[in-house]
């Protein structure tokens, strides 16, 4: 999954919400660099990963678009799936998604002493141009898979992937829909063993 559903996934515990927003670019010993709660929001964050990857909905999505974008398909359905989640905001969070936005950026930037590296700039130009409340939007999406398309080493097509979207949008809302509700019960129970292996429940 990508950035907007990791944050809604940590359940507004913050120290979990900054583990699950560092989970790809931490490696080594987690218990030596962090403290327990922000382990806890990296391997949730892996589990999160590994429950999306292997779910037969997520499969279905990527078969659609692996013709046409073959290896970046898998990159492709986590922002699609982030622009179903904000554009239909409101069916899971009473906040608006904008106030939801700024609070997350908040808590990550309160905690800016040990982000990694190599996050810290993604993070930069993340605030800069809102990317949580631009997910929900075509045009959000257009500048992020352009974006991306310029860094990849092959070509990518990623610059198509919201056309795309445009003509097969009830067919993937349709994967997302009952495979987002799943995951939400999966990270529940997935953080709540979790946190009582590390003690803080």
């Amino acid at each position: 999954m990508n950035f907007l559903a990791h944050a809604y996934l940590s359940f507004d515990r913050p120290k979990v919400l900054v583990g699950n927003f560092i989970g790809d670019f931490v490696r080594g010993n987690l218990e030596q660099q962090f403290e327990k709660e922000i382990v806890t929001g990296v391997l949730l964050h892996r589990e999160i990963d590994s429950f999306t990857d292997s779910h037969p909905l997520v499969k279905e999505a990527q078969t659609l678009l692996k013709p046409v974008f073959k290896r970046y398909a898998t990159v492709i359905t986590d922002m699609y799936f982030d622009y179903f989640l904000a554009k239909n905001w409101h069916q899971y969070d009473e906040r608006s998604i904008e106030n939801f936005a700024q609070w997350v950026y908040g808590v990550i930037s309160a905690h800016k002493e040990i982000l990694p590296e190599k996050f810290q700039y993604p993070f930069k130009y993340m605030q800069k141009e809102n990317w949580l409340v631009a997910y929900g939007t075509m045009e959000g999406l257009q500048r992020s898979f352009t974006g991306l398309s310029y860094r990849t080493a092959f070509d990518s097509k990623m610059e198509k992937a919201p056309e795309f979207l445009k003509l097969h949008q009830d067919k993937f809302e349709n994967y997302f829909n009952p495979f987002f509700q799943e995951l939400i019960l999966f990270s529940k129970t997935r953080l709540d063993q979790i946190s009582q292996k590390n003690g803080k429940l």
